[in-house]
């Protein structure tokens, strides 16, 4: 079932989180359920293809945003290509990078683990779902959740996305990391860019045959003792939990959840891959596991970043207290984001009749297709978007929506004059994309 993206007003944190995990083939860190289950835009961005290629490929604007009947790309998704937060050595994302490219080091040995974090962005809907075993009629496929390019191409979603890639191209013991993206709800903890890391090692007949265990016993054992590890390499002695989970291309699946500031926090999701992938990569003698887990949740944890807009922004006062080299496990004794001068916010309701469903059914209305106007008009000004009211009219046969908008800059004061002037394109796109009859 699709989930409500602009979050309802008695929202707690904890389902605000749970969207890192809402695409089944996606995996981050979240607040833990009860334990019931075990604006001037750039004509071009620039990125690498591969870890392997020194020349970078520039990525135009006319690559993503297209004339396709299909594209949903937005020139503020655009702008985000090619940051590459997660190869900056002083910024936080980086430095988590690092932290736990470091781990794999120490625990496997130099380069054992070989890492691509430069991979080009654009992928394949075979790429992003089929070769992950996403389902056909899974949620995550909907143009309501992913950004399409065009019909046969989309702004990756997940990492996880080259892994069929990788194991094609020979590689057995890698970590991937880069931006992905998808369309998400507005609130601190929810951007539609954000970051993962993935990791795969893949096992040979002989590994478990000389063990005498069995090669999916052997995988979840060494998969597990090397998360634990890195848990405690990231928060220090903790208290840690195993819960049983489903990802469609792992089995068994599970997450690792930590005890940690006084309530449980999903680490990462993991597991033993499908068979069904090795037999695709050519590899149906071998077994594999996988994992994967979002920078921006570790961070704003380990670091105490209140608001997931800062890792984006150029102020010196959020930049300067970040250096590489800075971590301490668990954050003890470390350095944490000291907040400077939070600016007053800006509240802006808008009421407006949702459109009926057309012959077919469609409807041009989402709440994902709301945060998306609103994004595109905003871009980091805005903080947050709830419904604050909804009633029916029998009369007319139409549902009334009002929802409340929040504007704030991290960086200075904002003026009625500009939040104005944002909120009048807001309302007039709201018509004009979505439909809507505003009160």
């Amino acid at each position: 079932e699709a989930r409500s993206h602009f979050h309802r007003h008695a929202d707690t944190s904890a389902n605000m989180a749970m969207s890192a995990l809402r695409m089944a083939s996606g995996f981050g860190l979240r607040h833990a359920l009860p334990a019931t289950r075990a604006r001037v835009v750039p004509q071009a961005r620039t990125v690498l293809t591969r870890a392997t290629i020194a020349e970078p490929v520039v990525v135009k604007r006319e690559d993503v945003i297209t004339g396709d009947a299909n594209n949903n790309v937005t020139d503020h998704i655009f702008e985000k290509i090619g940051y590459n937060l997660h190869k900056r050595p002083d910024h936080p994302l980086g430095i988590i990078k690092s932290v736990i490219e470091d781990y794999f080091d120490e625990t496997f040995g130099k380069d054992t683990f070989t890492s691509f974090d430069d991979l080009y962005p654009v992928v394949s809907t075979y790429a992003n779902f089929d070769s992950v075993l996403v389902p056909p009629d899974h949620v995550s496929r909907s143009a309501n959740d992913t950004y399409y390019v065009d019909a046969e191409n989309v702004l990756r979603c997940h990492t996880s996305a080259h892994q069929l890639e990788m194991l094609k191209d020979g590689a057995t013991k890698f970590l991937v990391t880069g931006d992905v993206y998808r369309r998400d709800s507005i609130d601190a903890t929810h951007f539609p860019v954000f970051h993962q890391m993935e990791g795969v090692r893949v096992f040979e007949k002989e590994e478990w045959e000389s063990k005498g265990v069995e090669a999916v016993d052997l995988a979840r054992d060494e998969l597990q003792s090397t998360l634990e590890g890195l848990a405690r390499h990231l928060f220090g002695d903790v208290e840690m939990r195993w819960v049983d989970a489903y990802f469609p291309f792992t089995e068994p699946s599970m997450e690792l959840e930590i005890f940690f500031k006084g309530e449980w926090l999903e680490v990462l999701g993991c597991g033993v891959m499908e068979m069904q992938i090795l037999k695709e990569a050519g590899l149906e003698d071998k077994r594999a596991w996988a994992f994967g887990l979002g920078l921006e949740r570790l961070a704003m944890v380990l670091f105490d970043v209140p608001d997931i807009r800062l890792f984006w922004s150029d102020d010196k006062r959020f930049t300067k207290q970040f250096k590489a080299g800075m971590f301490k496990a668990g954050g003890v004794d470390m350095q944490k984001f000291k907040p400077y001068s939070k600016y007053p916010p800006c509240l802006k309701d808008v009421s407006f009749w949702l459109p009926k469903d057309a012959e077919d059914g469609s409807n041009a209305f989402s709440e994902n297709n709301l945060c998306e106007v609103v994004r595109d008009a905003a871009g980091a000004l805005v903080e947050e978007g709830k419904l604050i009211d909804e009633f029916e009219n029998p009369k007319k046969g139409l549902t009334s929506n009002c929802f409340r908008i929040v504007y704030r800059s991290m960086e200075r004061s904002l003026t009625d004059e500009e939040i104005n002037a944002i909120q009048d394109k807001v309302r007039e796109n709201m018509v004009a994309k979505l439909g809507v009859e505003l009160r």
